[in-house]
């Protein structure tokens, strides 16, 4: 009777792409920030968020968790080799603007600035007057 050995099993290297230029987006809410880096395309590439660095209840939605939000997006992204970045604001919260400055604060190049908070022109249809 004849032993087989187990050939050993192969495993898939993790591609490690180079993204220097790329996109953030910031979603700004009353309740949390999350932020999400994509490359050109759109592909999201590495995500964070206030509520999942542990900051709970109305915390997440403060300046200094957005900071810990990019802090940690960071430590995603940096073995790709970004430098310059388009960023995308979305919201009114109050984390917009640590979250960019934060950014800068790591040597990201912020090249753009665009708001996409969306505002309603006249929004929905008003209510028939009562009838007494």
């Amino acid at each position: 009777m004849a032993v087989l050995k187990s050939q050993p099993k192969k495993v898939k290297k993790k591609v490690r792409r180079t993204v220097p230029h790329g996109r953030v987006y910031i979603q700004s809410t009353y309740n949390n920030t999350i932020i999400s880096f994509t490359d050109e395309q759109g592909n999201v590439l590495a995500w964070s968020s206030a509520g999942s660095n542990s900051f709970k209840g109305p915390k997440k939605a403060t300046p200094y968790a957005a900071s810990m939000v990019i802090r940690t997006l960071y430590e995603k992204i940096k073995d790709m080799g970004v430098k310059q970045v388009d960023v995308f604001v979305k919201g009114v919260g109050s984390g917009r603007e640590s979250a960019i400055r934060s950014l800068t604060q790591h040597g990201i190049n912020i090249l753009s600035i665009k708001d996409l908070t969306p505002t309603p022109h006249n929004g929905t249809r008003q209510p028939r007057p009562r009838r007494v």
